[in-house]
């Protein structure tokens, strides 16, 4: 296992951290990443997708289209 640098796995300090936001419809996280919630990589960059937003595209994410093509 490998851990990111700076030390602690635990995500760092408060200031550090962000609140997640879906890259398609703008619907805030909360405090955590909801288990349902879908995470992408596109170009080097990871997006959030919230659930509702994960369902209505499920095959275009199962057919790893990028979100643009959504």
């Amino acid at each position: 296992m490998t851990s990111l640098p700076g030390g602690s796995d635990q995500g760092g300090s408060t200031a550090e951290r962000r609140v997640l936001v879906c890259a398609r419809c703008g619907t805030p996280a909360g405090d955590t990443q909801p288990a349902t919630w879908t995470c992408s990589v596109e170009n080097g960059t990871r997006q959030y997708f919230c659930d509702t937003c994960s369902r209505e595209n499920l095959r275009a994410i199962e057919g790893r289209l990028d979100s643009a093509w959504w």
